[in-house]
């Protein structure tokens, strides 16, 4: 059965146009988790002599990551070094061959070992070797770390060292990514496509290459990613077994100008339709917070039609007055709204929330920073979708709830809204894919 998924998405890989220069795999190629090494070798074989056997590796690299399938104990770990015996052996003793590091002119590549057996097996990394790699590769215009684990949690599924990265590397982990200026964090484990932002760094989880089975279903689909890196940013496209466009991004992306400013009640739509995945919606909330003490839910925004519960609230919610954004309605009809947690504002100070919608980001896809100079976030959340369900409706109220669900009012004072609106061409990677960039990998 996974062959044969595997296989239909090979076959888009195959059909390529340009093909890739290189091609990144985060790990699990494999199903491994046998005690035997010749049971675990004759798997390799038949992934590399059947499975992959259409890829001319000299010409276009194939790199890996290690994974919980391949990479589990001491044996199946020499197992990996023994039969990826191209992979480089520049990586921290005792690691050498399960991470290491790639340099392509301006482009630097890591790859880490997020179960090193050394350190303690699965969700475990080290980082004091990766530090030294950014430190000595700083000159680097663009820079990439790969690793198996997630750092953040995707889909809402959570779980130290099983599903993302231990609390004891994580935070680590992620300074370090974000203090010397990388650009993205690819990953792999969660069965799904999956974009993220966390202080202005991405990380990106791709694992759609073989186990449809255990996807979500009507939500995650088989699938490849193809990127374009080059002076303009990343940009990439997500493909299914059929060739289609099914998401797309293109980072960092420009956040619309205000082009509407509404005071405290409710006014018509600036806006009104359907989310598209390259709609972004800015929005800009100024004021000042409500005195120390208060807890109550506070809307900050609310949109709706008349008569219908609304789709979205943006508002402020418990004694830490934390940003939350809360989406229902039709977007998931007879279930519980989702909610996107932020972070807190502080009482009776005045504040400057930004937060965009980006259709494009799925999940990941509503972010914030106060003022114009912090790094984007994206809101934590436990949903596999996002923002592209939204469609927006015809009437807003600001600092009050929709009539007839309760007031839930701003607390605060002076509040005011800035609305702004845009459409992201450059995401349109089916175009960009084929310039001549930088890198690109499929």
């Amino acid at each position: 059965m996974h062959e044969r998924t595997f296989a239909a998405v090979n076959a888009v890989v195959r059909r390529l146009a340009p093909p890739p220069q290189f091609i990144l795999f985060p790990g699990d190629e494999i199903a491994g988790l046998t005690p035997d090494p010749a049971a675990l070798r004759a798997q390799w074989r038949h992934w590399f002599d059947h499975e992959m056997a259409w890829l001319d590796r000299a010409a276009i690299p194939l790199w890996h990551t290690t994974g919980n399938h391949t990479a589990y104990d001491p044996a199946s770990e020499a197992v990996f070094r023994d039969v990826l015996h191209h992979l480089p052996r520049n990586g921290p003793p005792d690691q050498e061959g399960l991470s290491y590091w790639v340099r392509r002119d301006d482009l630097l590549l890591v790859f880490v070992h997020t179960l090193w057996t050394g350190l303690g097996g699965e969700g475990h990394v080290e980082t004091a070797w990766l530090r030294q790699v950014l430190h000595d590769h700083a000159d680097a215009r663009y820079k990439l770390v790969l690793g198996h684990h997630p750092v953040h949690p995707v889909n809402g599924f959570a779980g130290p060292y099983q599903r993302d990265i231990g609390p004891e590397h994580a935070a680590a982990f992620w300074d370090l990514l974000v203090d010397n200026g990388v650009l993205a964090y690819l990953c792999s484990h969660i069965l799904a496509f999956d974009v993220q932002v966390h202080r202005g760094v991405l990380q990106v989880c791709s694992a759609g290459a073989g186990t449809a089975h255990r996807m979500p279903e009507g939500v995650e689909y088989l699938h490849c990613v193809q990127a374009a890196l080059d002076a303009d940013g990343l940009r990439y496209q997500v493909l299914d077994t059929e060739g289609r466009v099914r998401e797309r991004l293109a980072w960092p992306f420009v956040p619309p100008s205000p082009a509407h400013r509404l005071s405290a009640g409710e006014h018509p739509a600036p806006f009104t339709g359907d989310a598209a995945a390259d709609r972004i919606v800015g929005l800009r909330f100024t004021g000042r917070a409500a005195p120390a003490g208060t807890s109550a839910i506070q809307t900050l925004l609310s949109v709706f039609d008349p008569n219908v519960q609304a789709p979205l609230q943006v508002g402020l919610r418990g004694p830490d007055q934390r940003v939350v954004v809360v989406i229902g309605a039709d977007t998931a009809p007879g279930r519980s709204p989702h909610s996107w947690i932020g972070p807190p504002v502080a009482p009776a100070e005045s504040f400057d929330i930004r937060l965009v919608f980006h259709a494009g980001m799925g999940p990941g896809g509503i972010l914030c920073r106060f003022g114009e100079a912090q790094p984007w976030s994206s809101l934590a959340a436990a949903s596999p979708w996002g923002p592209e369900r939204l469609a927006w409706p015809s009437r807003w109220t600001v600092g009050h709830a929709q009539l007839g669900s309760g007031d839930r009012a701003f607390q605060g004072t002076d509040l005011v809204l800035g609305v702004g609106l845009s459409v992201d061409t450059d995401g349109d990677t089916g175009s960009a894919a084929g310039r001549t960039g930088r890198e690109s990998a499929g």
